[in-house]
């Protein structure tokens, strides 16, 4: 029972952003509640299985996997000018072009690229680089950007922060390993009190449903759109790179070019998975790194416990609305600690392993800025920009891991 309670609190610490990603993509293409409740659905089934395949063929770290934000442009783009039915063909041949990548050892390859100091300030940025979408969280600026609801939300994320920390300072036993479970259903309550749960979504979903295989029809292989999405498969690539390296941190366990390469062919296979069932794409996820660090409970049987949950969620689409339904504040008031843990688990592995002489002061400086001040640039600015350029800028990670690799490479053959 306690691995179950311990695999839900995965479930919830991955499921605002997870399920953020088909309700952006769905609304900005203009698809229907109903519709929208089939691609939150082909979502969470494809999510448990990636999960799945991430711990028993991939990298066997404690990973869970997640709806990828670096899809969301090209999947917008192409499902507005094209259609749901090319997400399908450009998510199943990305991810087999990603599987083969993975299979034939050409991103393992790269970990030499990744010493103490590209790693370091690469974990720090997993974390740091999302402290605006946290922020914005806890003011509930997704939900209400007029800002109306401010000092309700401000409330309430105070409120679940706090019950989180509380726990997980004070408390002992199988209670200091559920932080979030016990933060979140007391700053769920409030949001329902406060009137900032919108129950719409639930109203409209129904009790129980089968996923469907291809439910956009047949998919459409354009090649526009595949090279568009492969831009989004590479930002991908480079963060679940920076992701293996911070649970590899995290939970003690060693990392090598194995590892690396069987994570990556996993996703692909995850992604083409995703394109078969009318989800989106699939990439490791930063907040459940931040729950091991934050428990220290890094048993991969506990993420497997979470897929299968997600699984079953999928097939009673009313449970999924209502947890759909968590507002911004709560999520607000969790993320604020785990995605500051993992940045301190970068500075920590900083402080352990790297000599901060002239070189890897530089090399952590400047990687720090680029990969927290790119992601600011604005979105009419980054329009002048080649797709696969633009992309890359908005990640933030992806900016500081490039930059503190040339750098320290270009360094190194200065010496």
């Amino acid at each position: 029972m306690k691995k179950i309670a311990l695999g839900f609190q995965h479930v919830l610490a991955m499921f605002g952003a997870t399920v953020t990603v088909p309700l952006v993509v769905g609304s900005a293409i203009g698809l229907p509640l109903e519709q929208i409740a089939v691609l939150i659905q082909a979502v969470l089934l494809t999510m448990g299985i990636a999960t799945i395949l991430q711990t028993t063929i991939g990298s066997k770290f404690p990973i869970v996997q997640g709806s990828s934000f670096a899809f969301i442009p090209a999947l917008i783009y192409i499902g507005s000018s094209v259609g749901l039915a090319a997400v399908e063909g450009a998510l199943i041949v990305g991810g087999i072009l990603e599987a083969i990548t993975g299979a034939f050892g050409l991103i393992g390859k790269l970990k030499k690229l990744f010493t103490p100091v590209v790693t370091g300030v690469t974990i720090m940025l997993v974390g740091f680089s999302l402290a605006s979408t946290a922020m914005k969280y806890t003011f509930n600026f997704f939900g209400d950007p007029t800002g109306a609801s401010i000092p309700y939300a401000a409330f309430v994320a105070l409120l679940t922060f706090f019950t989180t920390v509380i726990i997980t300072l004070k408390s002992k036993g199988t209670l200091k390993t559920m932080p979030v479970v016990i933060g979140a259903t007391v700053g769920y309550l409030a949001s329902i009190a406060l009137g900032l749960v919108d129950f719409t979504l639930v109203s409209s979903l129904p009790l129980f449903s089968l996923p469907q295989l291809m439910p956009w029809g047949m998919p459409v292989f354009n090649a526009d759109a595949i090279i568009i999405i492969l831009f989004a498969f590479l930002v991908s690539i480079i963060e679940s790179v920076g992701d293996y390296h911070a649970i590899s941190t995290i939970s003690e366990e060693p990392i090598d070019n194995k590892k690396i390469n069987k994570g990556i062919t996993s996703e692909g296979l995850s992604c083409t998975i995703a394109g078969l069932l009318g989800g989106c794409g699939t990439t490791s996820y930063s907040e459940n790194i931040g729950l091991v660090a934050l428990t220290k409970v890094s048993s991969v049987q506990v993420v497997q416990i979470g897929a299968v949950i997600l699984m079953l969620f999928s097939l009673i689409p009313k449970f999924t609305g209502i947890l759909a339904s968590i507002p911004g504040p709560v999520l607000g008031g969790l993320t604020i600690a785990l995605y500051g843990m993992i940045g301190l688990t970068g500075l920590k592995l900083i402080k352990d392993k790297v000599e901060l002489n002239d070189k890897n002061t530089l090399v952590l400086a400047s990687a720090l800025i680029v990969g927290l001040g790119s992601p600011q640039l604005p979105a009419e600015f980054l329009a002048h920009f080649p797709k696969i350029i633009a992309s890359i800028l908005e990640s933030g990670m992806a900016m500081g891991a490039i930059t503190a690799i040339v750098l320290d490479q270009l360094f190194k053959i200065k010496n």
